[in-house]
């Protein structure tokens, strides 16, 4: 069954969001994008008066979303502990069903230059804030001072990031793992050490 013309909108946000992740900004044109998802071409101004800025803009808003998401779903588990060994997983499959090829559309967003259109750098910058606050109020819910847990929320996000953009690199997921296994044992200290944990004592 072929996609209705009402969600060539849709279909072409998603498609920048993927070929952000894999190709970058600056691979991410017009005409990738129509033949990725299959809009027609008449579609693009008539949805994104904006152009190419603006349909990455909403493609940067959607991957955010969806990160958020995930995060807002780990929150809800009552040991943090698995709640974040779990987030570093769902990267991991990612890494490795897309063969390395998938990393963080917003990392590609961030890291190129947008003189044309700053407004990118600005909803990169707001996308990785609300997944900082997002995993502050998880320490925060389990015990954590809010200073303390938007330190840890700044790190895990940037060593995420980083731990993605090796595995890349290496073609392998021991840099993520490495990462996930060091943000765990910071975690089991961190929240052993809070006043009344109920965590149970390390071995």
């Amino acid at each position: 069954m072929s996609p209705r013309k009402s969600d060539s909108r849709e279909r072409m946000v998603l498609s920048t969001a993927v070929l952000l992740r894999e190709y970058g900004a600056s691979a991410t044109s017009i005409d990738r994008v129509l033949a990725h998802s299959g809009a027609p071409r008449g579609s693009v101004y008539h949805h994104f008066p904006g152009g190419r800025a603006q349909l990455i803009d909403e493609a940067v808003a959607l991957a955010g979303d969806f990160v958020a998401d995930l995060i807002e779903t780990a929150m809800r588990a009552d040991d943090p502990l698995e709640a974040i060994d779990a987030f570093f997983a769902l990267w991991r499959e990612r890494l490795v069903e897309s063969d390395f090829r998938a990393g963080c559309p917003i990392v590609a967003v961030a890291v190129e230059t947008n003189d044309d259109a700053p407004q990118l750098a600005r909803s990169a910058a707001a996308v990785f804030a609300r997944w900082q606050e997002a995993l502050t109020v998880l320490f925060v819910r389990h015990g954590l001072p809010e200073a303390r847990g938007k330190r840890l929320g700044a790190f895990i996000v940037a060593a995420l990031e980083g731990a993605v953009i090796m595995c890349r690199a290496e073609q392998s997921v021991e840099p993520l793992e490495a990462t996930a296994a060091e943000i765990h044992d910071l975690l089991v200290h961190a929240l052993r050490d809070r006043p009344d944990t109920g965590l149970r004592p390390m071995p």
